[in-house]
């Protein structure tokens, strides 16, 4: 069996059942180009930039090879010790590309870093580079910010990915013998101890699942258990920042590092579905709840303040100062397909397309090899000096998590598309696919996101009544409700057409929501726009949304061959006697910043 990334074991307590990875194939169309972009140029160019970088040489110099430490300082001036995680990302993403198709080239270099991951292993089992190059190899010293069980976790995930589309288990020995050394000293006859950054808890049961060993459940559960009690400490932001304030079972409301806190309930959805604990689900529910409502942004994006990467008050979404960072809206998509398979409610599968065309997209250029790490949704024209990739895109950054992030999202994006059960076949994100579940065979064909016809195709069938399920995107239901559910005996050739009509809806903010009053943004289907300094007729702070006349849509193929753009009625306020009559280009807001990197606004003053 290939399974994805996300497998519950038959016994788990979750609704839907993802589909095996290798029966599940993007053919052609949106989807398609992006994964080949990420195949092609994408994940080449992040192992050039770990050379370069220098994690993958800590980790040579971990097994005994000359040289020093390579990393940029934190603000503490202290080197960046999470950089292992980064080469497992990145390895994580060529595990499931290769799962996809052969490639000499990219098995090749993906030889070399397994090869040297492994040499980098101490004989007792721990691995960590900076410890064992920087803190003269005593480990577990730094828990709240030394990021050891993290870089662990993503050696997992990694691993996971190779053992599952390769049958290649050499790196899930390397993890094994890395968590057995975590779990000797920090097991159910250990110490008490939770790393600053979660992300092992969601890690050991995937362990687990593949493993079928429960120590490693075991280990999750106790780690989730301990957290919210301050074991972690207060640290310079509060112990807020690691969710160590309020046990994960009682915390009403996300709070502190959102990456953080979306990993930690990734784990939490994890254990309570193998664990059938509907108590934890529930308290994640909550949070998740509270998030959609109050907490994110427009673009499926999260976290407001730049200080320390977090969450904000409710409705503080100021979209001139959102850090938006690109790695958690990934960890969004993650936690609502964990919760998506738990509860089979589209909400969530509503909550992952929002966030996948526009709050992860827009993270990776049109070229694929230029990354944002915070995501705005509005660049002034006139601005004090940026950091180095808040305006321009970057090839890669000190702190890389986004960019390897986005690339084993993009090689595992077939995984979040269907899932089966008992009765059928349930669809959840429309792309030219193939997809097999079981007996049924189906083929997938549509233009979307630019147009919204669906078509799904019967190729093979067994001869018995089954269902299939079509979600409904928030943004087009009527009457019928968020899914379309056609049960009945099915034959070869028979088809379903799904007719969505993505129209340009003109989206007023919710009122709490202080920043945007008095605003107006665009949308089509499921994507943002946002207007851009190259396609307006004056400064974008002096113009206005004309609500006297109607937006229209205008294909731009000047930026990709099939996208729709929309021109955006408007006033120059500054102009004499009226600035009337005047249109503005709007892009998707994914594709900013592909052209000269000026002034972008997604909410226009009305």
């Amino acid at each position: 069996m290939n399974a994805g990334s996300v497998w519950p074991t038959a016994a788990a307590k979750s609704r839907l059942c993802p589909v095996e990875a290798t029966q599940v194939k993007i053919v052609g169309g949106f989807w398609a180009q992006r994964q080949r972009l990420n195949r092609e140029k994408t994940i080449p160019h992040g192992f050039g930039r770990l050379q370069q970088s220098g994690a993958l040489g800590n980790l040579r110099l971990a097994a005994g090879g000359p040289g020093r430490y390579q990393a940029e300082n934190d603000n503490g001036g202290t080197p960046f010790p999470f950089l292992d995680s980064d080469v497992y990302k990145w390895l994580e993403a060529a595990g499931w590309e290769l799962a996809r198709g052969a490639d000499p080239a990219l098995s090749a270099t993906a030889e070399e870093a397994i090869g040297v991951v492994a040499a980098a292993q101490r004989p007792d089992g721990y691995l960590n580079s900076f410890v064992q190059v920087v803190k003269d190899g005593r480990p577990y010293g730094d828990l709240a910010y030394g990021h050891e069980f993290y870089c662990v976790a993503h050696l997992i995930q990694a691993a996971v990915a190779w053992h599952r589309g390769l049958g290649d288990d050499r790196l899930l020995t390397v993890a094994t013998r890395a968590v057995d050394h975590i779990a000797a000293e920090f097991g159910a006859q250990g110490r008490p101890g939770l790393d600053g950054h979660p992300g092992i808890e969601m890690a050991l049961v995937e362990l687990a699942r593949v493993t079928g060993a429960e120590r490693h459940l075991a280990l999750a559960e106790r780690m989730l258990g301990l957290r919210g009690y301050g074991l972690i400490g207060q640290g310079r932001f509060g112990a807020q920042y690691w969710q160590d304030h309020e046990p994960v079972r009682e915390a009403a409301t996300v709070a502190g590092h959102a990456v953080r806190q979306l990993y930690l309930d990734c784990g939490a959805v994890d254990v309570a579905v193998e664990l059938g604990d509907e108590e934890l689900l529930a308290a994640v529910r909550r949070r998740w709840s509270e998030l959609t409502r109050s907490r994110t942004y427009l673009t499926g994006g999260t976290g407001s303040r730049h200080r320390d990467e977090a969450f904000g008050d409710p409705y503080e979404l100021p979209p001139d100062r959102a850090y938006t960072e690109t790695c958690a809206a990934i960890a969004g998509v993650m936690l609502a397909w964990r919760l998506l398979l738990a509860t089979g409610e589209a909400e969530y599968a509503d909550a992952i397309e929002r966030a996948m065309y526009n709050g992860v997209l827009s993270g990776v250029s049109l070229s694929g090899e230029e990354f944002f790490y915070t995501n705005p949704l509005q660049r002034r024209t006139h601005r004090a000096a940026d950091p180095a990739g808040h305006v321009r895109r970057a090839p890669w950054y000190p702190c890389a998590c986004c960019p390897p992030n986005l690339m084993r999202l993009l090689s595992s994006w077939h995984h979040y598309l269907a899932t089966g059960d008992e009765g059928g076949v349930q669809i959840h994100q429309y792309a030219d696919a193939d997809l097999t579940v079981g007996d049924v065979r189906l083929a997938i064909r549509t233009e979307y996101p630019w147009h919204g016809r669906v078509t799904v195709r019967v190729l093979k069938t067994p001869d018995r009544p089954w269902m299939l399920s079509l979600r409904v995107p928030a943004w087009s239901r009527s009457a019928n409700g968020p899914v379309v559910r056609h049960a009945r005996r099915w034959h070869a050739g028979d088809s379903v057409v799904l007719d969505l009509e993505p129209v340009i809806r003109v989206t007023v903010p919710d009122r709490r929501a202080d920043a945007m009053r008095g605003c107006v943004a665009v949308e089509r289907g499921p994507l943002v726009y946002c207007l851009e300094a190259a396609d307006a007729p004056a400064e974008l702070e002096n113009l206005a949304w004309d609500g006297g006349r109607r937006p229209r849509e205008v294909p731009r193929p000047d930026i990709e061959p099939a996208m729709i753009g929309v021109d955006v009625p408007v006033v120059d306020v500054t102009s004499e006697p009226s600035g009337e009559g005047l249109t503005a280009g709007a892009i998707p807001y994914f594709a900013w910043a592909n052209r000269r990197a000026e002034a972008m606004r997604v909410w226009i003053p009305s």
